[in-house]
């Protein structure tokens, strides 16, 4: 009978096991985010209703069918860490036609992915910068920022291997243009 060795774990395959291991209370999201696991509790209802809002209106003013998804997991490949990071944003928008979601797996690629749409809460530092980067190097085309705090919409594009190249900043109650297979003013007024 012959034994075979197995190579050891890496830290990052041991973070990775204990990640996909945790059992968070109901409403609560556990994310993997550039090497650090990352739980946040339950939004409020004002966070809420500017999601609702959101994709009520890329239900009705996008050219292209979209598909809007909340709260549900990603898996951004980068180039730093083997395993990458395991997001949740807010809203997940995609063309209607990939059913991007359907299956049993609740981690899936990025590609395909059109926009994601963050509303800032009890961390707002992680919205600006990490999940901003993360998002980025998922070349994730579009990033929808609502900063509460700032009373400001930021739609960020062009996404690099570490970041986004371009950030354009609206004030709350100005329209944001979303670009193709948008094509149309989000209205922000609702938001403030």
């Amino acid at each position: 009978m012959s034994v075979m060795a197995h190579e050891p774990l890496s830290q990052e395959d041991i973070l990775l096991e204990g990640f996909l291991a945790l059992d968070t209370p109901k409403g609560f999201r556990a994310e993997l985010i550039e090497g650090d696991i990352v739980v946040t509790p339950p939004p409020d209802g004002d966070h809420e209703e500017c999601i609702g809002d959101v994709q009520g209106q890329i239900s009705r003013g996008s050219e292209t069918p979209m598909r809007c998804y909340g709260n549900k997991g990603l898996k951004i490949s980068r180039p730093d860490l083997q395993h990458g990071d395991r997001v949740i944003p807010d809203m997940t928008v995609a063309p209607e036609e990939l059913r991007l979601f359907r299956g049993a797996d609740p981690w899936v690629s990025s590609a395909g992915v059109a926009l994601v749409v963050e509303v800032t809460s009890s961390r707002p530092g992680r919205d600006r910068e990490l999940k901003r980067r993360s998002y980025a190097c998922g070349q994730i085309p579009l990033y929808l920022l609502l900063d509460r705090d700032h009373g400001t919409v930021t739609l960020f594009s062009e996404p690099d291997a570490r970041d986004y190249v371009q950030a354009l900043r609206f004030p709350f109650g100005k329209p944001v243009p979303l670009p193709e297979p948008f094509g149309f003013d989000l209205d922000t007024s609702e938001f403030g």
